[in-house]
């Protein structure tokens, strides 16, 4: 089966915190390692080239941040040469409230690879949403990127 139309992922959550702490938590790695990847080389703000890591699981990934709007935005792309996918994150203010949506897009391979992509790419994006929420609105760290993958686990990692 080919596909008609390659597939995206959208997913989104309402984090009740204003639009402005919300942009932060994903564009501050010292807030956005207590709950997404372990490890940063640097804030995201435009044209910034950072590093991503996952140390729990010994994996990373390079970043290329293409726009920020304060609050709003956030557009990076991220992966290796020849597949580098775009992730755009939207920061929806509604009063004292912030409704984030992200989108995944370009993912390459077979029509089966690219549909695995995308369906990987919803699980991680909407349990990093769910660990953003639980961190800002109750201050709790839930460790639930770590937990998703208990036997991919790096051994002797103590995040």
């Amino acid at each position: 089966m080919d596909l008609k139309i390659p597939p995206v992922m959208k997913t989104g959550l309402l984090i009740r915190r204003p639009a402005a702490q919300v942009f932060e938590a994903f564009a501050d790695p010292a807030i956005t390692t207590r709950f997404w990847f372990s490890k940063s080389s640097g804030r995201l703000e435009p044209g910034a080239k950072v590093r991503w890591d996952w140390e729990m699981y010994g994996a990373g990934s390079d970043v290329e941040v293409k726009a920020v709007e304060p609050a709003s935005r956030i557009l990076i792309t991220w992966g290796y040469a020849g597949a580098a996918t775009e992730v755009e994150w939207r920061f929806e203010p509604r009063g004292d409230q912030t409704f984030v949506t992200i989108t995944h897009s370009g993912f390459t391979g077979s029509a089966d690879e690219q549909v695995a992509a995308a369906l990987d790419s919803m699980q991680g994006f909407s349990l990093t949403l769910a660990g953003c929420k639980a961190l800002l609105e109750h201050g709790v760290e839930l460790s639930i990127v770590r937990d998703v993958h208990p036997d991919a686990l790096v051994e002797g990692w103590r995040g």
